[in-house]
């Protein structure tokens, strides 16, 4: 996620580079052909205009829904942030005596492994996505690291080598750590540790994060219907191929400006509609890895440092980084 105040000019265009510089040689294209050939094949503009107000809507849906995906995400793992809270709050308070601190400590580290193993199981690359090779993100140096790493190094440390070599054979490791979090709950209140509304509560915490989890993973594995992204975005190639042809009229009162006009005019219409279908694009999958998803790494090191503060421990792992402008 970019978190300075406005993206540079430079890095809009940079960003949409391509479809700046194939506007600009399709609309040169067809202003050398016009003007060297006199062909009249110019075209009157209000029928071109009716396919762009077909195209707007299109792209009006496609930006509100992207927008409605990303900013569910970042609602989902802000709840995450407060069950964590709460989860680790109550494993530390809600126990009997008789519970110790050391099952209180791998408790809470075995739910900062849930809580890893989330994150790393989101940026798990979709067929729908846009998959770009880790080796390009170098604009974030240590968020490379982190994917190029994988689960393993952040995950086994907070269980233990027993747990960590039972929970790979799973496909989904997430939910069998919530079910091992259950298990160690059913466990304490067999043992007379926990009182029956105790032990209610804490299986309703267990609960809370099933939820998150399933939640995030709509939103992961379910993308923006193909066939919305799709069809606009035939739509907006026809509508664009068009936009030289209609204002090759308008601008030929000026024999002396007409390319001169034409091709800058088509170039940047061109332009801004392919940005704002590049803007939706990018933000139907908060949590592929790109410039604006959900922060997702730095939320995970947030909730990370709270609960280990709160088990008073030391070496503590700083906040993640601010690199180049990002935060992933």
């Amino acid at each position: 996620m970019y978190i300075k105040r406005y993206y540079s000019l430079w890095m809009t265009i940079r960003w949409s580079r391509k479809s700046l510089l194939y506007g600009l040689l399709y609309s040169a294209a067809i202003i050398v052909v016009y003007e060297t050939t006199h062909i009249p094949f110019a075209l009157p503009w209000q029928p071109i205009s009716v396919i762009g107000i077909a195209v707007a809507f299109f792209l009006s849906f496609k930006n509100n829904s992207s927008y409605d995906r990303t900013w569910e995400a970042r609602k989902i793992w802000g709840k995450i942030i407060n069950d964590s809270r709460t989860f680790a709050t109550a494993i530390l308070t809600m126990p009997g005596p008789e519970s110790s601190d050391e099952w209180k400590k791998r408790t809470i580290h075995r739910h900062l492994a849930w809580l890893l193993a989330l994150k790393h199981t989101m940026r798990k690359g979709r067929t729908w996505e846009h998959n770009e090779p880790i080796e390009k993100l170098g604009f974030t140096p240590n968020f490379r690291k982190e994917c190029q790493d994988g689960m393993e190094p952040e995950v086994s440390p907070y269980l233990s080598a027993e747990e960590f070599s039972q929970l790979k054979k799973y496909t989904n490791i997430p939910s069998q750590i919530l079910k091992n979090q259950s298990r160690e709950i059913e466990r304490l209140y067999n043992s007379g540790q926990l009182s029956d509304y105790k032990h209610v509560r804490l299986h309703t915490l267990i609960g809370n994060l099933y939820d998150a989890q399933g939640m995030t993973e709509r939103i992961k594995n379910f993308p923006f219907p193909r066939q919305y992204a799709s069809t606009g975005l035939w739509i907006m190639y026809i509508f664009c191929a068009l936009i030289p042809f209609g204002l090759l009229d308008i601008f030929e009162q000026s024999r002396s400006l007409h390319y001169w006009l034409t091709i800058p005019f088509s170039t940047v219409i061109i332009w801004l509609y392919f940005l704002v279908d590049r803007i939706g694009d990018y933000s139907e999958n908060p949590f592929e890895g790109a410039y604006n998803d959900v922060p997702i790494s730095s939320i995970a090191r947030t909730i990370e440092i709270d609960l280990r503060e709160m088990l008073d421990e030391e070496n503590i792992p700083a906040p993640y980084p601010v690199e180049n402008g990002f935060l992933l």
